[in-house]
């Protein structure tokens, strides 16, 4: 029996890097996971390698910066496992723009998907957990917001800050319910998408400025997620881990 036995979880963006370690960790952990995002392809393989695995899985499709599409996420969740106990606001972007070449388009898409998200998914969750009379919302920011770099991301580190005021705030409102709402910053994370922005030196460079000396993995947040999502963490509100090796501090 794993601390999250049979508990719904709702992971966004897990059809690959932290999104789908957290997914994965959770279901090993017991709990029942709808696997979201805006990759369905993805998403479903990921969902079948989890039930093949032994565990229940579901794939959803989203956008979550649509309101529609969100709350139609909620709903098939609860219709294929009849409530929900965790979400995990996971779904982010973060293509590089220099500030003042960035059309507002460019950055109302950044916040879109990035913070309005957190927004429209928490409050599409909030019935269900004030219903149960708790609940655990999950928001991963980043360091990039306690550091202010790297360049050409001032679009996306503004979203991300903003999910930390956005935890914070959140947790004053709903802890009468007794819903804790928790922010993870994920530190250098060693996914598909880094390798595709970041050259082995920069990285290098990264590590150097860490404590401890090795590459942080996506399964290193997943276990803080878990933690979050567990009766462990009861006590635990408004707060925001920070797990990048002991880069940034706070």
């Amino acid at each position: 029996m794993g601390i999250l036995s049979e508990k719904v979880a709702i992971v966004t963006g897990a059809a690959q890097g932290i999104g789908r370690a957290i997914a994965e960790e959770y279901a090993r952990e017991g709990a029942r996971v709808a696997l979201a995002d805006i990759n369905a392809e993805e998403a479903e393989r990921a969902a079948l390698k989890l039930s093949e695995a032994g565990s229940k899985a579901m794939a959803v499709a989203v956008d979550v910066s649509d309101e529609h599409s969100v709350n139609a996420l909620i709903g098939k969740v609860v219709d294929q496992f009849g409530d929900l106990d965790i979400l995990v606001n996971n779904a982010g972007i973060y293509p590089r723009h220099v500030w003042h070449e960035m059309t507002a388009e460019q950055w109302d898409h950044i916040q879109g998907v990035n913070l309005r998200s957190c927004f429209l998914c928490a409050r599409a969750a909030f019935p269900y957990f004030k219903k149960n009379g708790k609940g655990k919302i999950i928001n991963i920011s980043s360091v990039t917001f306690w550091v202010g770099a790297p360049q050409h991301l001032v679009h996306y580190i503004a979203s991300k800050g903003g999910i930390i005021g956005f935890t914070r705030a959140l947790a004053r409102d709903v802890g009468e319910f007794h819903i804790q709402v928790n922010a993870i910053t994920p530190g250098a994370v060693e996914t598909e998408e880094e390798r595709k922005v970041a050259t082995p030196e920069q990285v290098g460079a990264i590590v150097a400025q860490q404590c401890l000396k090795s590459r942080v993995t996506p399964r290193d947040i997943a276990r803080a997620a878990v933690f979050l999502a567990s009766a462990d963490s009861d006590m635990i509100t408004g707060q925001t881990l920070n797990v990048d090796g002991g880069w940034a501090m706070h």
